[in-house]
């Protein structure tokens, strides 16, 4: 397996050092309040006994701290990629190697996957489990997410992708659950995180 690996962070790697980098940097020196370090811990655990192996993700700073547990945690093999329809594509072939894995992104990167999602996962029923960030509602002041807020669920809504919006503390432990029924109905589905959630307050 390991010639296997080496070769994916051969190809990804380059394009995706300065991502990393900044993350590093971002994730690893930020202050992160105790509640935040208990609802990532919470998340990561949920992905365990969901038997995630792989993850693939893309820099946002909400999740920051989430990617930054999943690069420490020596439970999951982390790819870091530079584009949203590489995560995809990575998690899409996991799954016909048996390797149970999680596509990591923001919301505005999400959007621009429909095209991927409908043509990889849809017409060949191929399982993709994704997690995303809840951007533009209120409570988030950047007004460059403002078309997120508006668009995000209906656009999934728009194309049957069935979804769990993760707007309280409790409903991180239904993480596995939504797992299962991706697996189960061979199709797409997104974990959406609010803001309160992922900082624990909520």
């Amino acid at each position: 397996m390991a010639p296997l690996w080496d070769a994916i962070y051969g190809c990804l790697f380059d394009s995706s050092v300065i991502a990393m980098i900044t993350l590093g940097l971002v994730a690893g020196s930020r202050i992160v309040s105790d509640k935040q370090k208990e609802a990532t811990s919470l998340i990561v655990e949920q992905l365990v006994q969901s038997g995630i192996k792989l993850v693939a993700s893309l820099p946002d700073d909400w999740i920051a701290p989430l990617i930054y547990a999943i690069d420490k945690d020596e439970r999951f093999k982390h790819v870091p990629v530079n584009r949203e329809e590489s995560a995809i594509g990575l998690c899409s072939g996991a799954y016909f190697g048996g390797i149970p894995s999680l596509a990591l992104m923001g919301a505005s990167g999400l959007m621009t996957c429909v095209y991927a999602i409908t043509k990889i996962n849809y017409s060949y029923h191929i399982p993709l489990f994704i997690f995303a960030t809840l951007r533009g509602v209120i409570g988030d002041p950047r007004p460059h997410h403002i078309s997120n807020g508006l668009y995000l669920t209906k656009l999934l809504d728009s194309i049957s992708l069935p979804f769990l919006l993760v707007e309280e503390g409790k409903t991180i432990a239904r993480i596995p659950a939504a797992f299962k029924h991706c697996q189960a109905m061979n199709r797409p589905e997104v974990v959406i995180f609010s803001e309160a959630v992922l900082l624990g307050e909520a």
